[in-house]
């Protein structure tokens, strides 16, 4: 599957949980929904996937957190803001480098319609 069959796949999934539920919740319950339906669809889905950070000789186990990592290429990060802003897309970024990954997701299910909560980063 590439890079756009796999986006539109998490995006269908991110707007029927939207629909059925509606802005307003906690996003570790949008995480939860979609996780769920992610995986229904036959996806690999890790969930709080860690990122350790590598700096001179050391190495940070704990590093961050990526919420969803799909297919083991595309990190999918969830909010429940009024807006995506540049320090959303700075930390999608930042995890989408320290995995290597190409391609990132940031889904706001706090917006009214989830179009409007939706944007994509390609490294």
């Amino acid at each position: 599957m590439n890079h756009d069959e796999l986006t539109d796949q998490i995006i269908k999934c991110a707007i029927d949980i939207h629909k059925e539920l509606g802005p307003g919740l906690l996003e570790s319950a949008y995480q939860e929904c979609l996780e769920y339906d992610l995986v229904n669809a036959g996806l690999r889905v890790e969930r709080e996937k860690v990122l350790p950070i590598s700096y001179k000789d050391i190495e940070l186990k704990k590093g961050y957190r990526v919420d969803l990592l799909i297919e083991d290429e595309l990190v999918l990060e969830l909010k429940t803001v009024e807006s995506i802003n540049q320090s959303h897309v700075a930390q999608t970024l930042t995890y989408m480098k320290l995995g290597k990954y190409k391609t990132g997701l940031i889904i706001n299910f706090n917006a009214r319609l989830l179009k409007f909560g939706l944007k994509r980063l390609i490294l």
